[in-house]
This record gives structure tokens, C-alpha cells and sequence, in this order.
């Protein structure tokens, strides 16, 4: 089985964008530790990462292909687009929502997330573990 990791835009700045919200990991050092994770749950982890809105629908399109479900943070597009929920709702697979920081402590704009309803779990809040746990849960989802 093969799941997606799917990272919204400007994570790829992570390790130097306000470390204090986000952490010191790179983007890189998360993927790293999912891939490693994934083996160890027995699962085949792809990692993929866009700044634009329309090459993260393409790629989700594309996931239901191929992978069992994606792990998405969709980082500032949670708020905002209505067209990530409607792929995440069109590609059928399980998507896991994550975010490294606790939304619900932050601007009230973020306590609102476009994509969660049609998600089948969030995790928000633990730094580079959310990933963690999404992986986690998502494995779990889909073996049962």
C-alpha cells in the first residue's frame, strides 16, 4: 500500500519560518521521518509538496490512482478554498488533515477549515508529530 503525504504551500520554508509557531524541522527532516515511520507500519510513503492551489488538486486527482489515502496539510488553502475540499471530497480515499501548530490558539480566521468536513480525521497542534499521528490513524482507517 501506498499513502501521500501532501504539504501545502510555504512548508517549504519550515526549520526557518517563524520557528516559534513551526518548529525547527525542515520539510525534509519531516518527510524523512514519515518514510521511515511508513516501513515500520508497513505501508510505501511518497512525499510531495506545492506552493499552488491547482497542482495540489491535480496531485490529489492523481493520488486516486495510486494511494491508499494522503496525509495533507494545506497549510494558509484550509482557509480558504473551497476547491481542495471539493477534490479531497471527489478522489474518494481517505484524506487525514494535519497542522503542525494548533490552529484553534491562533487568528480566529484559522479556526475555520474548508477542508475538514470532507477529511475523515484531523490532527492539529503536536509540531512535525501531527504528521506522525495522521499517519498513523490513516494506516489504521484503511486496514480495518
Amino acid at each position: 500500500m501506498k499513502i501521500l503525504i501532501l504539504h501545502g504551500p510555504n512548508l517549504n520554508l519550515l526549520g526557518t519560518r517563524e520557528p516559534e509557531v513551526y518548529g525547527s524541522m525542515t520539510l525534509n527532516d519531516i518527510n524523512e521521518k514519515m518514510i521511515a515511520l511508513g516501513k515500520e507500519l508497513g505501508v510505501e510513503v511518497v512525499c510531495q509538496h506545492s506552493n499552488h492551489e491547482g497542482t495540489l488538486i491535480d496531485v490529489l486527482h492523481d493520488a486516486r490512482t495510486w494511494a491508499g489515502g494522503v496525509v495533507f496539510n494545506p497549510g494558509g488553502y484550509t482557509h480558504t478554498s473551497v476547491a481542495l475540499r471539493d477534490a479531497i471530497s471527489a478522489i474518494v480515499i481517505p484524506v487525514i488533515e494535519v497542522h503542525l501548530s494548533n490552529v484553534y490558539a491562533r487568528e480566529e480566521f484559522r479556526h475555520v477549515s474548508f477542508v475538514s468536513a470532507v477529511c475523515k480525521g484531523k490532527v492539529t497542534g503536536f509540531g512535525w508529530r501531527s504528521y506522525e499521528l495522521g499517519l498513523r490513524g490513516l494506516v489504521d482507517i484503511i486496514k480495518m
